[in-house]
């Protein structure tokens, strides 16, 4: 969710939350139809860990809803996927998209990733998430990113990423 200001980097892979809020250049904000697409009230990040200091002053002033790998430590992921359920359903919007970031889940799992970070979500707990979202019923789209085949340890990634969106579709494991 970086902006230009905020990024050290400069990479304009990490700005695209912020681009569809309405943030950036408007060259990019005003693709299709003007800014915003996205209302920051709309926004729930789950899984954050490694947030640049722009990054985190920006969605506080955004007061976009974020649970971190220390929330979901001390909540469990279970009670952060129902407050941020329960949030979204209060937005009363028409629907929800998803994106599905690997690099939020713990390198053991998805070696194969951009930026892999120690400490993210585990196999079972992500898998929950999905889950509960597809009892929600209001996924309408969703974007899977950050799988580099080259990085990737014998496909462990991919499948890793077959299997959520096995979950997120409803299939079930008995």
């Amino acid at each position: 969710m970086n902006t230009e200001q905020t990024s050290p980097s400069g990479n304009i892979h990490g700005m695209s939350l912020a681009v569809a809020m309405g943030y950036g250049a408007t060259v990019l904000t005003d693709i299709h139809k003007d800014a915003p697409k996205v209302n920051p009230e709309n926004v729930v990040l789950i899984g954050a860990r490694s947030l640049d200091e722009g990054e985190r002053v920006f969605i506080r002033e955004k007061g976009v809803q974020v649970y971190t790998m220390h929330d979901i430590d001390r909540l469990g992921m279970t009670r952060v996927m129902q407050e941020a359920i329960i949030h979204l359903e209060g937005q009363h919007v028409d629907g929800v998209h998803l994106s599905i970031d690997l690099d939020a889940v713990d390198p053991l799992y998805t070696p194969g990733v951009g930026t892999p970070v120690a400490g993210g979500i585990s196999y079972r707990e992500s898998h929950l998430a999905m889950e509960m979202l597809q009892d929600a019923e209001f996924i309408t789209s969703l974007e899977l990113v950050e799988v580099n085949p080259i990085l990737d340890e014998k496909n462990k990634t991919a499948e890793i990423a077959v299997t959520l969106l096995g979950s997120l579709m409803g299939e079930q494991i008995l």
